[in-house]
């Protein structure tokens, strides 16, 4: 049962996705054929053209470009904040399918993990769930209970803390929307630490989409209003936006 490390991998997104962009952007106004428009587009940088769209606030030509990430290391209440994303597609390990007999991994908060006592705690109480899961397993096996038919009900054991696995796959708008509300700092410390490093993964395949992608205030105020963190200029510091 050790604790489980954050890992998010970018398995695959559009091919040329700001070139996409700039396409659908173009389609909408050009006379000209599918084949001539794309021609013309790949002969000539889009950056200006892209970074424009986004100004501007014409965003459905940036729904068109998709990516999809592998992530583990994360934990089931990380996972529940993510699904409520609703504009984009999981595939999500099972607890049901997949038994935890060997030892499930987890994930300690860092403010658990600082306090030695706490830790201990922690640790003590996932063991504790472990054994009571492969209890429950065991003896609902002699009730000629198997399989998966017993691992949805001894799941009920298992912690928020339980890592899990899951593959996300979300169009370039939505990602934008994702790390406006994901990468601040009022997000569970969890799923900003998974947003971060997705966002880290896309700038470096569409860096002009994702130019200005971070948190709502990185260049407007701040859109939490008094719920605000206060913190505005750290934050803009942290993604090299200077205000």
């Amino acid at each position: 049962m050790p604790e489980a490390r954050l890992k998010v991998i970018l398995l695959q997104h559009s091919p040329s996705p700001e070139e996409t962009v700039a396409m659908a952007a173009k389609l909408c106004y050009s006379p000209a054929d599918i084949t001539s428009l794309k021609e013309k587009i790949e002969k000539k940088d889009q950056k200006a053209f892209v970074e424009k769209l986004v100004k501007m606030g014409h965003m459905t030509p940036i729904e068109h470009p998709s990516f999809t990430f592998a992530i583990e290391g994360i934990s089931r209440a990380c996972s529940h904040q993510l699904v409520r994303h609703r504009l984009a597609s999981y595939s999500q390990q099972s607890q049901r399918y997949v038994s935890e007999e060997a030892g499930f991994d987890y994930i300690i908060p860092p403010t658990i993990k600082e306090n030695k006592e706490l830790k201990g705690t922690f640790i003590t109480f996932m063991n504790e769930a472990q054994k009571a899961y492969n209890l429950m397993v065991e003896k609902l096996n002699e009730q000629g209970i198997t399989g998966e038919a017993a691992n949805q009900d001894a799941r009920f054991l298992l912690p928020n803390a339980a890592e899990t696995k899951i593959m996300v796959s979300m169009n370039a708008r939505e990602l934008l929307h994702f790390f406006r509300q994901r990468c601040c700092n009022r997000a569970q410390w969890e799923i900003r630490c998974m947003a971060e490093q997705m966002l880290r993964l896309v700038k470096k395949t569409a860096p002009t989409i994702f130019l200005k992608a971070g948190p709502g205030c990185l260049h407007a105020p701040c859109p939490e209003g008094d719920y605000t963190c206060g913190k505005i200029k750290e934050v803009r510091k942290k993604y090299g936006v200077k205000r």
